[in-house]
């Protein structure tokens, strides 16, 4: 069975797509002269079994693109093509095409499918939440004069200084949050923030010791 006649049978007889292609599995990834595949096929018309198929089944990468760079969750018309496509075959929702759009914002400008581009919206908020919070996460309080505080990979020697030895929680709490993987997120930029209010009010005590004991030798 040729290429465009799988294409003509994905229209209305998905399961007629697969027999072919359990026969046949080098067509499940070709595309014709516009990019256009029989993945963009399956999420178009709404077939989800054969979509399933394609991807897990035959092999068909799921960001396949057509010659506009338009992956098949651009064509996706109804939420469960698009719940399938981006919960349970992992499509990169944040993928743009040659006008630089994502699938979301494609579907949206078209208006049609108003359920399916809400829901990308939804779904692209919270793949960028992390990286949003932490763009908009309020920066550290203010250091009083002459004091830094660096958090990174230091020596003992460079912990301790000539301030003398450094108090072990507040050593281990440095290390503890700079080693975390979500050491960007608004969480540890809280913690962070904690710790520097700390390390400041720690200071601040100490400075006005010295103070004091200066005045009064």
């Amino acid at each position: 069975m040729t290429q465009s006649n799988l294409w003509v049978l994905a229209a209305d007889n998905p399961n007629a797509v697969l027999s072919a292609l359990r026969a046949d599995p080098s067509q499940a990834s070709r595309q014709d002269a516009h990019g256009y595949s029989l993945l963009h096929a399956a999420a178009s018309y709404g077939h989800i079994d054969l979509l399933r198929a394609l991807v897990k089944e035959f092999g068909v990468d799921v960001n396949l693109t057509d010659e506009d760079g338009d992956t098949c969750l651009f064509v996706a018309e109804t939420l469960d093509i698009a719940k399938c496509l981006v919960e349970e075959l992992g499509i990169n929702v944040q993928h743009k095409n040659d006008e630089g759009l994502t699938a979301e914002e494609f579907i949206e400008s078209d208006g049609s499918f108003p359920q399916v581009a809400a829901y990308l919206r939804q779904v692209a908020g919270t793949s960028n939440g992390a990286q949003s919070q932490t763009a908009a996460a309020p920066p550290p309080p203010e250091l009083p004069p002459n004091v830094n505080i660096n958090v990174g990979t230091m020596s003992e020697q460079e912990l301790q200084g000539e301030a003398g030895e450094v108090d072990p929680e507040f050593k281990r709490r440095i290390e503890a949050l700079a080693a975390r993987e979500d050491f960007h997120s608004e969480a540890a930029q809280n913690e962070l923030r904690q710790i520097v209010t700390d390390a400041v009010r720690g200071v601040s005590a100490e400075t006005q010791e010295r103070e004091v004991r200066r005045r009064t030798e």
